[in-house]
């Protein structure tokens, strides 16, 4: 678990894996520090607000996450207003947290450093 996180592309997801456990998660984690580990509904997510000067810079930034999801082939639940984009990553058919959603967060983050 040494790989940059975001220079690695995401794997097909195809349902049957275990989500990560717990002591996988504090190993990832600490791979993307400004991310939150946040429970909703029994299912573990990542969870990072982003912030920025105007809604058009939000924008374009959702945007480009949008577009290196796609690139992926996995997606996030982006939640945009003015000044700031909350992006949260998970698992869907996995109902957790995958290796998939830390390199996602990895990415986003370079995304916004780009910023």
């Amino acid at each position: 678990m040494t790989e940059n996180l975001e220079k690695m592309t995401c794997s097909a997801c195809r349902g049957d894996e275990p989500p990560l456990t717990d002591q996988e998660l504090k190993g990832y984690l600490r791979r993307v520090p400004e991310w939150d580990l946040v429970e909703e509904g029994g299912i573990n997510k990542l969870r990072r607000t982003f912030k920025f000067k105007n809604f058009v810079e939000a924008l374009d930034f959702t945007n480009r996450v949008g577009a290196a999801a796609e690139e992926e082939g996995h997606h996030p639940i982006i939640e945009l207003t003015w000044g700031k984009a909350t992006v949260t990553w998970y698992t869907h058919k996995i109902k957790g947290l995958h290796e998939n959603d830390f390199i996602m967060a990895a990415k986003t983050d370079r995304i916004y450093r780009a910023t």
